[in-house]
């Protein structure tokens, strides 16, 4: 059964993901939004849980500079509780899916993501 969770306790759990992120990561994150929305958009799966939008960081030969838009990190709040049982859970699937998402920025795709186990 789905857990339910303020948005405000939702965007904590996403907070705490990104500060368990290695300092040598964090620190190498620029110019990148984590937002957190209640659903992912129309044109994307329902159950979607997160989404890298943006250029990888392997591929911005010439790409960026002052004034460039922020790559964004979107985190989707209900599919995450819909798929949680417990608080617990919730914090769990949030880190997974904020690392997993934080490694599209650095390029890393989708099959060497789950090797790594963080599908």
């Amino acid at each position: 059964m789905p857990i339910e969770m303020s948005a405000e306790k939702f965007d904590w759990c996403v907070g705490e993901a990104l500060d368990l992120l290695p300092a040598g990561v964090s620190e190498q994150l620029e110019n990148v939004a984590v937002i957190v929305q209640d659903r992912p958009p129309a044109d994307q799966p329902p159950d979607l849980l997160g989404y890298y939008d943006g250029v990888p960081v392997t591929e911005r030969f010439g790409f960026g500079g002052i004034g460039a838009l922020p790559d964004r990190i979107l985190i989707f709040r209900t599919p995450i509780l819909a798929i949680c049982d417990t608080p617990g859970d919730v914090v769990d699937e949030v880190v997974i899916t904020v690392v997993h998402e934080v490694a599209h920025y650095f390029g890393i795709d989708e099959e060497r993501i789950h090797e790594l186990g963080w599908g």
